[in-house]
């Protein structure tokens, strides 16, 4: 694919994938609300993901689209509603006005975060169960992106994204780490696998500590994870401590984000 946008290019996940995803004859399109200083093959876009003619137009001669931009954390229910999911909308609205043939939306684990160990594995099929505004704001996200598929014939894939970060922060993450490079080859298939159709697909890394969801739906779009947080275990059991399996954030997918501080009266 020689031109993507990639829109919240400048957060967390933005930021880690500009150098994963940079091929030679390929362009990355940037686009965030904060100014980017663009490296040798990517553009940058001043925009919000809520304004549809800034998103058409930046849509215009794009391949594909991989929507990263939003608020990546619990807010109160209108931020969430304009940036998340208005946002979202209007990303897959200027993809199928532009021609944009594909949309890779970076969803969560919590739009199912509520799930239990007692359904571990989790698989693509798992219903919605969201933990948080914010997964409220995945769900809404991943049937838009069917709404797109079935109704306008975009392929969409959404990737159930667990913890993306350079090191796992915390011990629990020894179970739901998606390292940097893991996240670049996943991305990657994503935007190469022929004809995806509407896919759901979790990403994490080939943790010793894993088997929270399944990696069958990533594999089959051509993802092969080549990491193992397992790496950092002697390191954050020796600063955190052994983590107790009674730990309530063990007693959900989605962890700390169904503890009661992020009760809406808290926001």
């Amino acid at each position: 694919m020689s031109r993507i946008l990639v829109t919240g290019a400048a957060g967390g996940v933005g930021t880690l994938l500009r150098p994963r995803l940079a091929r030679p004859g390929r362009t990355l399109r940037l686009l965030d609300v904060v100014p980017l200083e663009p490296a040798a093959g990517e553009e940058s876009v001043r925009a919000s993901v809520t304004d549809l003619p800034a998103l058409v137009e930046a849509c215009r001669d794009v391949d594909a689209v991989v929507h990263l931009g939003g608020i990546s954390v619990e807010a109160p229910w209108a931020q969430i509603l304009d940036v998340n999911i208005n946002g979202t909308y209007t990303v897959f609205e200027a993809a199928r006005r532009a021609g944009v043939p594909r949309v890779v939306f970076a969803s969560s684990n919590h739009a199912v975060g509520y799930r239990t160990p007692a359904e571990y594995p989790l698989t693509a099929d798992a219903p919605p169960l969201p933990d948080t505004y914010y997964g409220v704001s995945k769900a809404a996200g991943e049937a838009l992106g069917a709404l797109y598929h079935h109704r306008y014939g975009l392929d969409v894939i959404c990737l159930r994204i667990l913890t993306c970060f350079p090191e796992p922060p915390n011990p629990r993450a020894l179970s739901t780490w998606l390292s940097p490079d893991d996240c670049g080859r996943l991305v990657e298939a994503c935007l190469t696998v022929p004809r995806p159709g509407y896919r759901i697909a979790y990403g994490v890394s080939a943790n010793t500590r894993g088997g929270w969801v399944s990696l069958a739906e990533a594999r089959a779009l051509g993802y092969e994870p080549a990491d193992d947080a397992e790496v950092f275990a002697a390191k954050l059991v020796a600063e955190h401590g052994e983590p107790a399996p009674d730990d309530p954030v063990f007693a959900h997918l989605g962890g700390p984000f169904t503890a009661s501080e992020l009760d809406a009266d808290h926001l």
